[in-house]
């Protein structure tokens, strides 16, 4: 088949390379000038199987509200609220009863588990680098309560599939010995063995040019304006590149990766998404002192502060902010970061000289991705990832392409979108 995908992103290069696989004619159509440059762009760096819990769960709705008023809060509601934003978020509560949260942690860990088998067998076949480590995640708490839950987390990862282990102060420094600073603050560790860390922007930049070379088409500097349709049934992608130049790109097919963007592109054809854009941050530093700095990635449970090695550079990314699809940034969360890395690694790297980036990610309010057929015949998605669109990249691409080949992806208890 012919196909076009909306969106040059992480979830719409991998798509890119699965359905090219699959012997699909595949042209990607992208607004900005080259791939994975929004909200791909500099994320936290963590391939994070061992994270599946939502943000909805039923710890969530306190903590919220414990974190009112405070710029530099993990998770920011900001003040006056559209309509659309109180709907999600009405949504999002709704998913932090135990049950949902089950149910939602569960899905979320059988496609973490087969992304990362898909991530392996990937790099087996096209070599990339992308400051890869692996080392796994060590989750950090510095909070008695949530460290008293951090053998019962283990245990569920275990009955997923996953391999993680309570692990105490010691064991933390010893995988990590650029802890040592943080020895009289820290309680313990969860340490996701499985887990896999690097730079996505790198990945999706290089797997395309990869692409490209084989005859996967890219149009950078061309947005998607509308989706056209033929007796309910996809006809066409209606572009404008940054010349103003206007036309339409028939085919057979179309997947939708374009993030944020995903829902108004699709509300014409009456698709309502539960996407809404959540702002993230990072900093990326240079590092002065190799041995200060860690190699091993780390989430700090309290904070919801990550960090990973991409080679000589730190990167330390963290918070969400709900505040529509105003992507201006907010120099206290910034400040957040900067500090966060100061207090755990003094001296490892140039707070002075990092580079700062904020973006909006497309998340749901279950933090469940859209993978799968829409209403209108021939049009697919692959978006909606929220804070896990490196974890799930290579899992939900490999699925969509056996979707749409008619093929069952090889993964339980995940609510794909089916065709009629």
């Amino acid at each position: 088949m012919k196909i076009v995908i909306i969106g040059a992103g992480l979830e719409g290069v991998v798509s890119a390379w699965y359905l090219a696989r699959d012997g699909h004619d595949v042209t990607v159509v992208e607004r900005r000038e080259g791939a994975a440059l929004e909200t791909s762009f500099a994320n936290g760096g963590q391939v994070s199987v061992s994270h599946p819990e939502p943000w909805a769960n039923p710890r969530a709705p306190g903590q919220i509200l414990r974190w009112l008023g405070r710029e530099d809060a993990p998770l920011l509601f900001r003040m006056p609220a559209e309509w659309a934003r109180w709907r999600w978020g009405l949504s999002f509560l709704r998913e932090c009863t135990p049950g949902r949260t089950r149910r939602n942690t569960e899905a979320i860990a059988h496609l973490a588990a087969h992304s990362l088998e898909c991530l392996k067998v990937m790099r087996s076949a096209v070599e990339l680098d992308y400051d890869a480590e692996r080392r796994g995640v060590l989750h950090l708490f510095f909070d008695a309560g949530e460290f008293r839950r951090a053998p019962a987390r283990a245990k569920e990862l275990t009955r997923c599939g996953l391999h993680a282990r309570v692990v105490s102060v010691q064991e933390c420094i010893d995988l990590e010995p650029a802890l040592a600073s943080c020895r009289q603050r820290l309680l313990g560790g969860l340490h996701g063995q499985d887990d896999e860390s690097g730079d996505a922007h790198l990945f999706a930049e290089r797997l395309s040019h990869r692409l490209a070379a084989s005859g996967v088409r890219f149009l950078y500097s061309t947005a998607a304006t509308a989706i056209g349709t033929v007796n309910e049934a996809f006809a066409t992608v209606e572009v404008v590149d940054s010349e103003g130049r206007t036309g339409a790109l028939s085919a057979d097919a179309a997947v939708v990766c374009a993030g944020p963007w995903s829902g108004e592109l699709l509300a014409p054809l009456g698709e309502r998404l539960p996407i809404y854009p959540v702002k993230g941050y990072s900093v990326t530093l240079p590092i002065l002192d190799p041995e200060a700095a860690p190699h091993v990635s780390l989430t700090d449970e309290t904070r919801r502060i990550v960090c990973s090695r991409l080679g000589n550079r730190l990167r330390v990314a963290g918070t969400a902010e709900l505040n529509g699809f105003d992507n201006a940034p907010n120099p206290a969360r910034t400040a957040a970061l900067l500090r966060w890395a100061d207090e755990h690694f003094p001296g490892a790297t140039d707070l002075e000289a990092g580079e700062i980036w904020n973006g909006l990610r497309p998340a749901t309010p279950n933090n469940l991705p859209l993978i799968g057929a829409t209403r209108t015949k021939g049009l697919w998605l692959n978006t909606g990832h929220g804070t896990l669109g490196w974890t799930l990249a290579c899992g939900s691409g490999a699925a969509l392409a056996d979707l749409i080949a008619g093929r069952k992806p090889p993964i339980d208890g995940f609510p794909f979108r089916r065709s009629a």
